[in-house]
């Protein structure tokens, strides 16, 4: 099934009919490789049939693993929201959790209320530092229970940091010109590429020293509500070398995101309280590094959406306009680096 055959599983999923409880309103939320359908209670996400090569959705059996790897991971974080994963068959009409032939997969979750999300409560200047202490606990917390093993280490390894930004540069070589400029193409390889060939010893005495977990890989203010207490969510099940990584690259990325909202000043005292409660004393030497790693995965995702025929033409000028911010981040801090 293509993204294109999935429209009528899309279609069915925006009527009431199509699910297993009561609900009024359906609301859809696309991302580049997720339909995400929002009902009174609960939300179904279901998976697009893409594949980018770090993310292979393109089989039925592929998206229902997936399903369920999501939800393994996630309810680490998470137990309260993540429910199980549902079957959409295809009889008469198609029905999650219906009669007829399984023709695709959603993961099930409870819905929070959106104006609990943490970006929202930073538009509306709702974060302050007693929500950071509560925060920054959770992950310290998160990090320190997390698993690791001599396996998850080679993640964290020079060779794959390396991929990882190859990878990049490769991927985002097509949007020079259109969400990042040349120079800043350029520029950030240069820093990149002499930072890692300076520090091998620095990585390398981040594995030594247990740095190296199965972590989120998706931390910013958007994976977050904040109500009685914080629940992180929306962790990466696609592909563990985004998942396994220094702990400093996790809470790397919700600092670059603050950073991105121009609230330095809640960046950097997230970072303090990381520190205070990990005890992660090294974290500060390769802190810009992975800001900035998280800045450009962030503003080449957002890059992907321009080739996605699903999204609106209007959404992807906006699109434009967010990957390039990232970018220009991204450069920003590998000029401190």
């Amino acid at each position: 099934m293509t993204i294109r055959n999935q429209k009528q599983v899309v279609d069915a999923l925006l009527t009431p009919e199509a699910y297993p409880e009561p609900t009024r309103k359906i609301e859809l939320i696309q991302t580049h490789i997720s339909f995400v359908f929002l009902t009174s209670r609960f939300v179904y996400k279901v998976k697009k049939a893409v594949n980018f090569g770090f993310l292979d959705f393109s089989t039925l059996a592929k998206r229902r693993s997936f399903c369920q790897k999501e939800l393994e991971v996630n309810r680490r974080l998470c137990p309260e929201i993540y429910l199980k994963v549902v079957p959409i068959n295809k009889s008469e009409t198609i029905k999650i959790e219906g009669n007829g032939e399984t023709i695709e997969y959603a993961l099930k979750m409870r819905r929070l209320p959106e104006d609990a999300i943490m970006t929202r409560l930073l538009s509306e200047h709702k974060v302050d530092n007693k929500t950071i202490d509560k925060l920054a606990e959770t992950i310290a917390t998160f990090h320190l229970n997390a698993k690791t093993s001599s396996e998850i280490n080679e993640f964290g390894s020079l060779k794959t940091i390396t991929l990882n930004w190859d990878e990049n540069f490769a991927q985002t070589k097509k949007y020079v010109g259109q969400t990042i400029t040349d120079e800043e193409y350029q520029c950030l390889k240069r820093k990149v590429n002499k930072f890692m060939v300076a520090n091998e010893q620095l990585f390398e005495s981040r594995i030594k020293s247990g740095k190296i977990r199965d972590c989120h890989g998706d931390l910013h203010s958007g994976n977050i509500f904040i109500t009685d207490k914080i629940c992180i969510f929306d962790a990466i099940e696609f592909n563990d070398r985004f998942r396994y990584s220094d702990v400093a690259s996790d809470v790397a990325f919700l600092a670059m995101d603050l950073d991105s909202k121009e609230r330095r000043d809640l960046s950097d005292y997230l970072i303090e309280r990381y520190i205070a409660g990990s005890k992660d004393l090294t974290l500060t030497s390769v802190l810009d590094f992975y800001k900035c790693y998280r800045a450009y995965v962030r503003g080449k995702v957002i890059s992907f959406r321009i080739d996605d025929p699903d999204i609106d033409p209007k959404e992807k000028e906006t699109d434009i306009a967010d990957a390039h911010a990232y970018f220009r981040l991204a450069a920003e801090y590998a000029r401190k680096m």
